[in-house]
């Protein structure tokens, strides 16, 4: 599956947010090895800290049909913003957790524009399961 595919299917899963109060709509996707791909839109909550964002529901759909970090290649994030779309603090945690350092993640808006960057540069001094140590 090609770029401009991905982030097609990023955009599309945007359609499935539950953003009542932020009005920001986020969708995600993950592609796997073999091809498959997951997605993820934000659902917020009245009670905001337990909402979720895009990114980490599209990753934990891909764990919950039993992927794991080394299957992944490729993440997509996407809305409605003037540059192309960033992760919060939260989601680059758990993507320096669960996704592949060096594996690309490719930011996009609606315009078009889309930057291509890794977890790595993303967030150079993660909070790793080393420091429990």
């Amino acid at each position: 599956m090609n770029k401009n595919d991905l982030i097609r299917k990023a955009i599309d899963a945007r359609s499935l947010s539950y953003s009542p109060y932020s009005h920001f709509a986020v969708g995600s996707v993950v592609l796997t090895k073999d091809g498959k791909v997951f997605a993820g839109a934000n659902i917020e909550n009245s009670s905001y800290p337990l909402g979720m964002c895009g990114e980490r529901n599209a990753i934990y759909n891909a764990y919950m049909h039993g992927y794991k970090k080394e299957d992944l290649v490729c993440l997509v994030i996407a809305a409605d913003t003037d540059e192309p779309v960033s992760p919060c603090g939260a989601c680059r945690q758990v993507i320096s957790e669960l996704y592949p350092e060096d594996a690309p993640i490719i930011l996009t808006n609606l315009k078009g524009q889309d930057k291509e960057t890794t977890i790595k540069e993303l967030l150079p001094y993660a909070f790793t399961g080393e420091d429990l140590k």
